[in-house]
């Protein structure tokens, strides 16, 4: 017999109580910051020539180059690719747990036929017994179903630590593409950098190569000594062969940017042919407090729904002191007879049963699962505060490195302008013969190493800017859905990557 509807109706609602008695309320964690970073002001201040939108900040270094590379980069990037499946997986658990809670039924049917032999053991006993068939058929279908009664809220608490997995998993996938576009822009412009310290150093080849043969000029006419013929030569040598390696360092840069697009190196090569200078860093559209400023983080998110789902997991394991309810049914039809006589009501059948599982003497194992679950908790508790710990220093870092950079591309195109006039100044006095080939060779290494210590400080102020950017969570609109990741997006991506694979 089927349990009464009365029973039904007291199950029901000591479900309703319990589940929320005898599991641990969350509360989102809390960290304190201070009111403002220590270079805020500085980098509000910042004359930029134009602002960037944190929902998409590369475009604001107004670079159509930079800003095409990190879109291929968010479409075709295998880190997002994993990162979309990851959140797939996560879905699926998260429908799981829901279907935990929901009845479950089956069919079942099945047709044997027996035949008996008589020189068998049991063949013979049944051989000496009368109206013994050798033969024998069985026929038999069901219709059976189950339900779990969630009395004291355990499968909720599961359903809840898969729904805070699951967002974590989005922000995850969030997170992955803006450390993608980050880490594109980042690469984009050390390519820039490099190109334009190779420049300067064929130019200053250039300039030496020049100067190496209006030495030799003077020495064929006994003008100057062969010394300073081999100075020169030196001088020149040492120009050049920093040219192969800065080559190397691009080709590298070149190779990481293919791959951070998903292609084989050298794909984009002949698109990054065109030398372009460094982009310059703009300006901050958004500022506030550092809560404000750093609360859109993915990786917050991310670290407090996993705190999140470990308070849940708790709940999950202090269930299991109480017992656990189930109902069961079957309906269906057997016979031995015939497969005609299976839908007859001589051949019918039913079953109701109540469940009852309860792990009386197991309460020493539940509370090291209990402890356990506090644990993790504890630690994904840490693991926040420390995430919101680093956030506050990427931003810091980011905020300072650009600061100061900034300043030293700024010092360093005063003294750019003064090593050019003096280099100016010396040539033309070794000319006229008032200085000797050294001043020359002096002021001309100077104003190399100025220029190339100005590309190094622009490339580095930009790539600061990026991780100015990256620190904040600049790269994904935080209305989304919530603020959930676009899972649409990153569940197309998953699809055109197993088409590109077929």
């Amino acid at each position: 017999m089927f349990p009464s509807p009365r029973v039904l109706a007291v199950l029901l609602s000591v479900s309703v109580v319990t589940s929320c008695v005898h599991t641990p309320k969350y509360t989102p964690p809390q960290s304190p910051l201070s009111a403002h970073f220590a270079h805020q002001e500085a980098v509000e201040r910042r004359d930029a020539q134009r602002n960037a939108d944190l929902h998409a900040w590369w475009a604001g270094f107004d670079d159509p180059a930079l800003s095409r590379f990190v879109s291929l980069a968010l479409a075709q990037n295998l880190d997002i690719v994993q990162a979309a499946a990851r959140v797939a997986q996560s879905r699926a658990s998260l429908r799981q747990a829901g279907a935990a809670l929901l009845p479950s039924g089956d069919v079942s049917a099945h047709g044997a036929k027996v035949y008996q032999s008589l020189e068998t053991p049991l063949g013979r006993v049944l051989d000496a017994t009368s109206e013994f068939d050798r033969t024998a058929s069985s026929y038999e279908a069901n219709l059976g179903a189950s339900w779990e009664i969630d009395v004291f809220g355990g499968l909720r608490r599961g359903r809840e630590a898969a729904r805070a997995e699951y967002a974590a998993s989005e922000a995850g996938a969030v997170a992955t593409r803006l450390a993608v576009a980050a880490h594109t822009a980042d690469v984009y412009v050390t390519i820039r950098g490099v190109q334009a310290r190779i420049a300067i150093a064929r130019q200053q080849t250039q300039t030496r190569r020049q100067l190496l043969a209006l030495v030799k000029l003077q020495y064929e006419r006994g003008i100057v000594a062969e010394l300073q013929v081999n100075q020169a030569e030196g001088a020149l040598a040492q120009v050049e062969a920093q040219i192969p390696v800065l080559e190397a360092g691009l080709d590298a840069a070149m190779n990481a940017l293919d791959v951070l697009l998903g292609v084989q190196p050298g794909t984009y090569r002949a698109d990054l042919t065109p030398w372009m200078p460094v982009p310059v860093a703009p300006g901050l559209a958004e500022t506030g407090t550092p809560g404000e400023m750093i609360r859109r983080r993915p990786d917050l998110i991310v670290a407090e729904r996993r705190v999140a789902a470990a308070n849940a997991r708790i709940g999950v394991a202090i269930s299991e002191y109480y017992p656990k309810f189930s109902l069961g049914a079957l309906l269906g039809s057997a016979t031995t007879i015939s497969s005609g006589n299976l839908f007859t009501s001589g051949a019918s059948q039913a079953l109701g049963v109540l469940g009852l599982r309860w792990r009386l003497f197991d309460f020493g194992r539940v509370e090291a699962q209990i402890a356990a679950a506090r644990g993790q908790e504890a630690e994904a508790l840490a693991a926040y505060r420390l995430a919101v710990l680093r956030a506050t220093e990427d931003v810091e870092n980011a905020f300072s490195a650009l600061v100061k950079r900034e300043a030293q591309v700024g010092i360093l195109t005063q003294g750019e302008s003064s090593f050019a006039r003096a280099r100016e100044n010396s040539d033309a006095a070794y000319r006229g013969g008032v200085v000797s080939l050294i001043e020359v060779l002096d002021a001309d290494s100077n104003l190399l190493q100025v220029r190339d210590a100005k590309a190094q400080a622009q490339t580095e102020a930009a790539r600061a800017a990026i991780a100015s950017f990256r620190a904040l969570g600049g790269g994904w609109d935080t209305g989304h859905a919530g603020g959930a990741a676009p899972s649409a997006t990153l569940d197309g991506q998953v699809q055109a990557h197993r088409q590109s694979n077929r």
